[in-house]
């Protein structure tokens, strides 16, 4: 029988994970600068990144629209201002559709951004002196002054479809991108051109093939690390007013004037009598008379109450999308401009949800779209299905990882 040494003369075992040495060699402190646009859809899955990068012991920097930057980021973020300017022109953007908008946010917003960013990019880059810049793909400045400095890049896609994949089915449009985009390196001496959109070091798309579709051609620079998602911010809800029914939620983003308003108002219409509860986020004088089933509030603390849904209605944007899904909810997509449609398409090829026209929906056709996807069936499936591909990507931890391999 083995005996026991007495206790006097026991000794602690050192950890060689306790070495400090060993800490360093694990988990080197880097710098990482994040260049993103004075786009809260953009900054979000940044951020959520770069928390995590924190918590990991990185130190992390921040330049673009200080205003934009300040309402979504933790207090005391490093910020270096560039291309403060920019907000006139992103509202005007945000006001057209369809091609118009397309051709409008690069000849109008993303390139003159991009010159007009450039010079606190690089006082960033020269006074933050980071190992690696990440840059979302609408920035071109900050690609350019990382390659004139050779530091190493990585490209953040926050949509998986406007940016993600060449305009295959707007080849014209495609081209006119293409040349803005040469065009940008020229006039900062660069002739060795390449498309900014796609970091050849590492590309992070926050989706994965639940939305993008076959992802095996993609090189492997490119990581679908799907959504990542940040800390919430509060936002108070009289959560007693959800009583147990099945609730869904009616969510326009972004999207305002009397379109969202007639499209609320129909959805609203859409659930009177029905035996489901609706909370429609808009302003209250969208929907001035209310069914007892609906709750109209200005703000909605989406990720909270997601939790409590048994579906989405909303604009097909990436974030509201992905979101939903991450909590296995069908959707009801109405597109409205830029990548929506191509968002909804694909919600609708993976069988996560149905598309409806925002402009020509009325109460009864989004009745008919709500009863089916609220009912147990393939709508639901597809959607848990997308949210298993999303929480196997792995989301912020996934892109860290990829970040700290290229630093």
């Amino acid at each position: 029988m083995t005996q026991r040494r007495p206790s006097a003369r026991r000794v602690q075992v050192p950890s060689i994970l306790g070495d400090p040495a060993v800490r360093r060699a694990r988990t080197p402190e880097r710098r990482f600068l994040f260049a993103v646009p004075p786009l809260a859809g953009r900054i979000a899955p940044a951020a959520a990144v770069a928390a995590e990068l924190g918590r990991r012991g990185h130190k992390v920097a921040w330049t673009g629209h200080r205003p934009a930057l300040e309402a979504l980021l933790r207090p005391g973020a490093r910020i270096f201002s560039a291309g403060d300017d920019a907000a006139a022109a992103r509202d005007r953007w945000l006001e057209l559709r369809g091609l118009d908008a397309l051709r409008f946010l690069w000849e109008d917003f993303l390139v003159p951004l991009g010159h007009a960013m450039l010079p606190g990019v690089e006082r960033a880059m020269d006074r933050f002196h980071p190992d690696v810049v990440v840059s979302d793909q609408a920035v071109l400045a900050a690609p350019v002054a990382a390659r004139r400095r050779g530091i190493p890049w990585a490209t953040s896609a926050a949509s998986p479809a406007e940016f993600t994949r060449p305009l295959a089915d707007l080849p014209e449009v495609e081209a006119e991108i293409r040349d803005h985009i040469g065009g940008f390196q020229l006039d900062h001496g660069i002739d060795d051109l390449i498309d900014l959109r796609f970091s050849d070091h590492l590309t992070l798309v926050f989706s994965t093939a639940a939305l993008v579709g076959d992802t095996s051609f993609f090189p492997d620079h490119f990581a679908f690390v799907g959504p990542a998602r940040g800390r919430p911010a509060p936002c108070p809800f009289p959560w007693e007013w959800l009583d147990g029914r099945p609730a869904v939620l009616v969510s326009l983003g972004r999207i305002a004037g009397p379109s969202a308003d007639r499209f609320v108002r129909a959805a609203a219409e859409a659930v009177r009598g029905l035996d489901v509860q609706a909370v429609v986020a808009a302003p209250p004088e969208a929907v001035t008379d209310p069914p007892p089933n609906v709750l109209v509030r200005d703000r909605v603390p989406r990720h909270k109450l997601l939790e409590r849904l048994s579906a989405v209605v909303c604009h097909a944007g990436h974030s509201a999308v992905c979101e939903s899904l991450a909590h296995g909810l069908p959707l009801v997509v109405a597109p409205v401009r830029d990548d929506q449609p191509v968002i909804a398409r694909r919600v609708e090829a993976a069988g996560a949800g149905v598309r409806v026209g925002f402009d020509e929906a009325g109460p009864d056709g989004l009745r008919a779209a709500l009863a089916a996807v609220l009912a147990d069936g393939p709508h639901r499936a597809a959607a848990e299905a997308a949210r298993a591909s999303f929480a196997s990507a792995g989301g912020a931890a996934e892109a860290a990882d990829r970040l700290e391999k290229i630093a």
